[in-house]
């Protein structure tokens, strides 16, 4: 059950993070790194709580964190340009 909180919370990040990037406005960048977190502490309980194989939960993590890091860093500069050409 909790991996389907886990997955839940994971694909919402990347669906918000998405948004983020179409329509950037400083306030919401909070809950994109929320999310994030979100996703992080509840794969480290997923880890802990399963034993499952450290080096595999690890690579989806970094494929995972890359991605959204990626596209928040992007909304982050499309928010900055906005703003320089205002």
């Amino acid at each position: 059950m909790f991996a389907l909180i886990h997955v839940s919370i994971a694909l919402s990040s990347i669906a918000y993070t998405t948004f983020l990037f179409f329509r950037p406005v400083a306030q919401r960048f909070i809950a994109a790194y929320g999310l994030v977190a979100a996703t992080l502490g509840s794969g480290v309980y997923l880890v802990i709580s399963t034993h499952s194989n450290l080096l595999q939960s690890c690579m989806s993590g970094i494929a995972y964190l890359g991605i959204v890091s990626a596209g928040i860093y992007a909304a982050r500069i499309k928010l900055a340009k906005e703003r320089n050409n205002s």
